[in-house]
């Protein structure tokens, strides 16, 4: 096992900069996911740390050694892909023996580390298998597997689960956090599912256009975003942002704020409670209820036009075309300035 360290790490094709100076520190053991829009940087730094791409600038360490002129095979990383890439023809055994043979370990060796790999993923009956006798869930645990064997330093995910149907997601979901729990090996994992990011990482890394937003836990996000960008990505529904003006004239001072024109007002929909009089900071004319049984999406609009959402207990007793009004906690208001940066 291993840590990993990145210094200000660039990558340019030709004259166009796509990562932008990144600096990161990953303990050894760590689970970190690698979030953020589609095009953010974050499959393309996962692949600079396995060797797949070329580092324009900076530097990659894993552990002790600094790995940016080292072959990809020689890091002792070992990468799971969004598509499962099984050999066909094989059985599962030997799909996941491949790399070792490859690589001319003693066949006992072998043998122990495939079986021992299958009962952690628990596709031990599956070996003598062919991949097209599996179901997507079972193949991305071999290919899992074919990881697992490898003993590698760091494990690296892209987006494994984007292939799977949504009960399989969280199903390999629950499983790939078993494995880190039981394997303690460093992870990083790649993905644009926001909520696979939460329930899955120790440490979550929000990239945007080649740069790092903000690293911190899951909770650390989600309670102290430090802009606007990563208050919007963490949290689904995604938080709520007012102007000044789009809010009662008193909610300044019920959240406990100077709310000055250019201040911005996050308020994540699960904080938003049902109230009246004195208490509304924000209201809304309703016009949209999903009733998801759990809970409700009571969609509205306020009278300066600005779309928000608050998620319920139970749908509203009032008709469309409605007005309600919402109060909030003042220590759960997010504020940002004009450029989008959290005012303490």
């Amino acid at each position: 096992m291993a840590g990993l360290t990145l210094r200000n790490v660039r990558k340019r094709y030709d004259d166009v900069e796509v990562m932008h100076g990144v600096d990161l520190d990953i303990v050894d053991g760590e689970f970190v996911v690698f979030v953020g829009p589609s095009g953010c940087g974050k499959s393309t730094l996962l692949r600079m740390i396995a060797g797949l791409e070329e580092i324009s600038d900076g530097t990659v360490s894993i552990g002790d050694t600094q790995v940016n002129d080292i072959a990809a095979s020689k890091r002792g990383v070992s990468m799971v892909f969004q598509t499962y890439a099984l050999y066909p023809h094989m059985t599962v055994y030997k799909n996941m023996a491949f790399g070792l043979k490859q690589a001319k370990t003693d066949p006992a060796e072998i043998d122990r580390r495939v079986r021992a790999a299958a009962e952690i993923l628990q596709i031990t009956d599956y070996l003598e298998r062919s991949p097209r006798n599996l179901s997507g869930g079972q193949r991305q645990r071999v290919a899992i597997g074919r990881a697992i064997v490898r003993d590698p330093k760091v494990f690296l995910f892209d987006e494994p689960l984007s292939n799977l149907d949504a009960a399989l997601r969280v199903q390999t979901r629950l499983e790939i956090a078993r494995l880190h729990a039981r394997l303690k090996t460093t992870m990083i994992y790649v993905t644009h599912d926001q909520v696979e990011a939460m329930t899955l990482a120790d440490k979550i890394v929000v990239l945007r256009d080649g740069r790092i937003e903000q690293v911190g836990s899951p909770i650390e996000l989600y309670e102290r975003p430090q802009n606007a960008f990563v208050a919007q990505f963490i949290g689904s529904p995604k938080m709520n942002f007012f102007s000044a003006q789009d809010l009662n004239s008193n909610a300044g001072a019920l959240l406990g704020k100077d709310l000055t024109p250019s201040t911005q007002v996050g308020l994540r929909p699960e904080h938003l409670s049902e109230a009246s009089g004195d208490n509304v900071v924000v209201e809304g004319t309703l016009e949209l209820v999903e009733n998801l049984g759990e809970y409700a999406l009571v969609h509205l609009l306020t009278s300066s036009k600005v779309e928000f959402i608050a998620k319920t207990e139970k749908p509203p007793a009032v008709a469309t075309g409605s007005t309600i009004g919402f109060g909030i906690k003042p220590e759960l208001a997010h504020f940002f300035d004009e450029s989008g940066l959290r005012i303490a």
